[in-house]
């Protein structure tokens, strides 16, 4: 999963933007309501105030609008943010404007303002957390503490995108990760209540220790033996509590990570297949084009030229 959008939307009055999401995991702050969230024409919209937050667990299109309606006609497309503000040293740009919106679509203005993020997303292999959570998860504003780190960093976040002062882009996607990983946490705690599933697999130590293993190691050469020993189990023990906790084995989870692990170096560098093979784990390219081509269905090299030109 990679960062690769991060824009800031104001919508006039019976305005909409469509978002073609197939491809990616995000989520919307929204700064100032109220905001409606269009997926399809047989449910009805999401409504959103100031301070909450949309979770988009997986590739979903959708339309963000002012009203409960959406307004006839083809639908604008989302755009980027404005070199303006994504430019370090941004101070005295003007707040960025939607094509052809007026005055009161200036953020600061009266009109509703969302900033958005979305991370490209493979299907397959999925992570069993995003494979488990709604399509849309809804944080409102007013279910969290006042001092709640959530809403103090979408807070700041806010402030940053309306000032977009010395160092706003560094400042805006530091802050978009980190309310990224506290709106994900607080999801896994409300799931993690239900009882099963990976967010309920770490609420047990010894699962979540073999877990965040895997995750720190990625390319060590687990077997199930030295994966046991390392957090006190017996390798039966160990079995029966991962696939009860996650419906897998840890082995098959860690074949996952590793796949998970070997898309974004093939997307985000240009590595040979050697070097990416022994980063994640295998001892040559060979053994890793086999498990590779098994996990996703194509091979890594075709993986790496499909991807680039695949829309998000």
């Amino acid at each position: 999963m990679r960062r690769r959008l991060l824009d800031l939307h104001t919508l006039p009055a019976e305005g909409a933007l469509q978002f073609p999401c197939e491809r990616s995991i995000g989520f919307h702050v929204v700064l100032q309501g109220p905001v409606y969230i269009h997926t399809t024409a047989d449910v009805a919209p999401l409504q959103l105030q100031g301070g909450d937050i949309a979770l988009m667990a997986r590739g979903c299109h959708h339309v963000l609008a002012s009203g409960p309606v959406l307004p006839a006609g083809p639908l604008p497309r989302a755009l980027p943010l404005p070199a303006a503000l994504a430019r370090e040293g941004g101070g005295g740009n003007p707040p960025p404007r939607l094509p052809g919106a007026d005055e009161g679509s200036v953020v600061g203005g009266t009109a509703p303002a969302v900033v958005s993020a979305a991370w490209q997303l493979w299907h397959a292999p999925l992570h069993p957390l995003f494979a488990e959570l709604p399509a849309w998860h809804v944080l409102r504003a007013d279910t969290l503490p006042r001092l709640s780190p959530l809403p103090l960093t979408v807070a700041l976040l806010g402030a940053e995108v309306r000032e977009h002062g010395l160092g706003a882009q560094t400042i805006i996607h530091g802050l978009f990760d980190a309310a990224f990983a506290l709106l994900l946490r607080e999801v896994v705690a409300q799931l993690g209540r239900s009882g099963s599933g990976f967010s309920h697999a770490l609420a047990d130590a010894r699962v979540r220790r073999a877990v965040e293993l895997m995750h720190t190691d990625t390319a060590r050469p687990w077997t199930l033996e030295s994966l046991a020993r390392a957090v006190g189990l017996s390798r039966t023990a160990l079995a029966q509590k991962f696939r009860a906790a996650l419906g897998d084995t840890p082995l098959n989870y860690l074949r996952l990570l590793r796949m998970q692990q070997a898309m974004r170096l093939l997307t985000e560098s240009t590595r040979p297949l050697d070097a990416v093979a022994t980063e994640v784990g295998y001892q040559d390219a060979f053994s890793f084009s086999k498990v590779f081509k098994r996990t996703v269905g194509v091979a890594p090299r075709d993986f790496r030229r499909q991807d680039m030109s695949l829309a998000f």
